[in-house]
């Protein structure tokens, strides 16, 4: 019943998610706060007497829309994603207003922790969208899950460049139901995406793509990543909201690709860049800037791949796991102790551990996020003093 209650929370006027999280926390549970009554609700910080009696009778009225809108929700392929399942995105529950629902073409994976929010001008340069491709699937090649808005310009170019490679994942959020696409003419690339990743709305089904949904949609490209980096965008754009957003309001590290200083789009990143953001170059500075993984939010062995993506490892002893390595996967530890304090680079681990290539870099990137590792260029690793 908890998807039916968190959609009824959802689907209520007047109400949204920093007040729905406090109702629930006063009512003891969203079962209860959809039954919240005037008395309950006026007592609620940002409700009082007057709204009390109106969102009462609208927790009411929303409890008949529930069976329509999964109806919908089935007949579309769309799932819904409440904050009690466990697939509900870690990071994104960590933010001051995290979506009460999220509606779903495609899947989440655990392995979607390790992402990285590319947003930009719709209205981008030549350069501005071959640099979002080629950063996008570099990003793809280390296992980084790549997040957008779905939107023209930069945001597609994300998208494209992460579908690209063969392992890439990525995950649209958009600022209309998921039946509503927008822009039109993305339709059949968010079909792609839900076929690699995930195409997500918090809004229900229906919804047009009024202005104001799309600052609500950025907060949740800025709260899924660990980390936004900005390709394009002028000193108004909404790409920099989101930029600030990540940095003020969720603790994320915001990255800016500069570019040239005649052009107008190149302000954004500009501005950002004095203002402290990192500023990119290659694929290292990324991974460098996202620093080791939450702790508290990661199990390292939900990153496996599936057991038909990669061969199995070859059966030769290796040393056995030391402390440092507790908490590792098995194929984790396998790659770990193939290193040494002298770098090593990938085509001989590949060797080593009869590993694929592409599996061997997805790990190592997760081994130097969490600090056990170190990459010394672009294809050579070797372990850290632990």
């Amino acid at each position: 019943m908890s998807l039916r209650d968190w959609l009824q929370l959802s689907l209520t006027e007047g109400i949204g998610p920093i007040l729905i999280r406090r109702i629930v926390d006063a009512a003891g549970g969203a079962e209860a706060a959809c039954e919240a009554n005037a008395g309950l609700l006026n007592n609620v910080d940002g409700i009082g007497l007057a709204k009390s009696r109106k969102i009462s009778s609208a927790l009411r009225e929303a409890k008949t829309l529930v069976d329509r809108e999964l109806e919908r929700a089935a007949k579309l392929g769309v799932s819904l994603v409440c904050p009690d399942d466990a697939s509900y995105p870690e990071l994104l529950k960590a933010i001051p207003d995290p979506p009460t629902v999220l509606y779903m073409r495609g899947t989440l994976q655990p392995r979607d922790l390790n992402s990285l929010g590319i947003v930009g001008s719709r209205r981008c340069s030549m350069y501005g969208r071959e640099q979002a491709e080629r950063f996008a699937a570099l990003l793809a090649g280390a296992g980084i899950t790549v997040i957008s808005g779905g939107a023209r310009g930069i945001d597609s170019a994300a998208h494209r460049g992460a579908l690209a490679h063969a392992q890439g994942r990525t995950i649209a959020v958009l600022g209309s139901g998921l039946d509503v696409p927008y822009p039109p003419e993305n339709g059949s690339l968010f079909s792609q995406i839900a076929e690699r990743g995930a195409v997500l709305s918090e809004f229900p089904l229906g919804t047009p793509p009024n202005k104001e949904n799309f600052p609500r949609r950025n907060r949740i490209v800025s709260g899924m990543s660990r980390g936004v980096l900005v390709v394009e965008a002028d000193e108004r754009s909404g790409a920099l909201i989101t930029a600030r957003q990540a940095c003020d309001d969720h603790g994320r590290p915001v990255f800016a690709l500069p570019g040239r200083v005649d052009n107008p789009l190149s302000a954004g990143p500009h501005q950002l860049i004095r203002d402290g953001a990192i500023l990119v170059s290659k694929l290292e500075d990324l991974l460098d800037g996202l620093g080791p993984l939450p702790q508290n939010v990661v199990e390292p062995s939900l990153f496996e791949p599936a057991a038909d993506d990669v061969d199995e490892p070859t059966t030769e002893p290796v040393r056995p796991p030391q402390p440092s390595m507790i908490g590792l996967s098995e194929r984790q530890q396998t790659i770990f102790a193939h290193l040494e304090i002298d770098p090593v680079n990938v085509d001989t681990l590949v060797e080593r551990t009869s590993l694929p290539a592409h599996v061997v870099l997805q790990e190592l990137t997760f081994l130097t996020l969490k600090g056990h590792v170190k990459r010394i260029d672009g294809q050579s690793f070797a372990r850290r003093n632990l």
